[in-house]
């Protein structure tokens, strides 16, 4: 048996090949890693960077969210009360108006007629009352010194009694003469802004008691304060419900178009039961609207407190991830990634509050999470929660 040592069957250039990469491999390892710059016990070199900072501590309020619209408190349809043709318009479309300002003015002559002829027949019948009222006295009279008869008598105190019924009626109908006078002339009930006109001068308006549709002229609705309705779940209603009366408590409201909530209001009305259909209940809310910025008609959200003030931690939202059913926030320890299962509260602002699962002292990762995976090393610089 051939004792001497197996040669390899390589060829030499192969082996000279692999030798120099082994070499040029372990230079570069030797150039990106000198000697003792790695540090004892940290993360390696290579390990993502991430920002950390302790949870906000904060008093806070729950809050339930609805959505709302605004509605004006007053609203009236302006509507002629007489007949006749429209003289005059005295507003400007859209304009602000206020109580009892001059709107239009409905041809007021055939008015003017009928009053006259009012008080000329409450003259008439003043005068016929005054006669049958001497006649009266002189049946008295010529009665007591048994010159007329008792029916005579009877017959003058009835003649006075219907001459004064007659002068009551004349004076009712010179009042509706005047009531007509004045309808002429439309005044705003309320102050708030108008509407466009419905009628333009020239037009024949109907109205009065005898007009089953009157002439709808324009309508005006009131801006400051303004009402908001919007619907409470049966279970909301009911946790409001064992706080107490609900009616004054204070209420935060913005358009849709505004962030925040700028606005603050106070519960003045719920309905008195829940509706069958939907399980809902009718609320509503009423705040002041000075600069009359908050349309009529617009939608808005309602917020409403469940909750008396509370001490909490909060994180940004951003810092929350989601593993399947189960809320996480992501947290440094020993220069490791640590997942923590939290339970979450409701949102204020870019910050959400954490009931469960969270510390004070924890160092919540809140940038660079996008670069932490569960278990795996990470170089912490300090931030600031905001």
């Amino acid at each position: 048996m051939d004792s001497s040592p197996r040669r390899s069957k390589l060829p030499l250039p192969v082996l000279l090949l692999g030798g120099l990469a082994l070499a040029g491999i372990a230079a570069g390892v030797a150039s990106f890693w000198p000697l003792g710059s790695r540090p004892a016990g940290g993360p390696p070199s290579g390990a993502p960077t991430v920002t950390v900072a302790p949870p906000l501590s904060r008093q806070v309020i729950d809050w339930n969210e609805y959505t709302g619209q605004f509605a004006a408190v007053d609203y009236v349809e302006i509507r002629a009360r007489v007949s006749g043709y429209m003289t005059e318009v005295h507003f400007t479309d859209g304009q602000m108006v206020n109580k009892g300002d001059l709107l239009f003015v409905i041809d007021p002559r055939p008015y003017e007629i009928a009053l006259a002829s009012a008080r000329a027949k409450v003259d008439q019948a003043m005068g016929t009352k005054e006669y049958t009222k001497r006649q009266l006295a002189r049946a008295g009279e010529l009665h007591r010194k048994e010159f007329v008869a008792e029916s005579t008598l009877d017959l003058r105190t009835e003649e006075s009694r219907g001459a004064g019924a007659t002068v009551e009626a004349a004076r009712a109908a010179m009042r509706d003469a005047e009531l007509n006078l004045q309808f002429t002339r439309v005044t705003a009930p309320i102050a708030g802004r108008i509407s466009a006109k419905q009628v333009s001068v020239g037009n024949l308006v109907t109205g009065g008691p005898g007009v089953s549709s009157p002439t709808l002229l324009t309508t005006i609705v009131s801006q400051d304060p303004i009402h908001v309705t919007f619907d409470l779940t049966e279970a909301d209603y009911l946790a409001q419900a064992r706080r107490g009366n609900p009616v004054g408590a204070a209420v935060q409201l913005r358009l849709m178009s505004e962030s925040g909530w700028p606005r603050e209001g106070r519960l003045d009305f719920v309905d008195n039961q829940i509706d069958k259909g939907t399980g809902t209940i009718r609320a509503r809310a009423v705040l002041a609207n000075p600069d009359g910025q908050v349309p009529a008609g617009a939608f808005g959200r309602v917020r409403l407190a469940v909750s008396e003030p509370y001490d909490s931690l909060m994180v940004p939202d951003t810092a929350i991830v989601t593993d399947q059913s189960r809320k996480l926030v992501m947290t440094v320890k020993d220069g490791a990634v640590v997942p923590k299962p939290v339970k979450l509260g409701p949102k204020d602002g870019d910050l959400r509050v954490i009931k469960e699962g969270l510390g004070p002292d924890d160092q919540v990762i809140i940038n660079g999470l996008m670069r932490a995976r569960p278990g795996t090393k990470v170089t912490s610089q300090p931030g600031k929660m905001e």
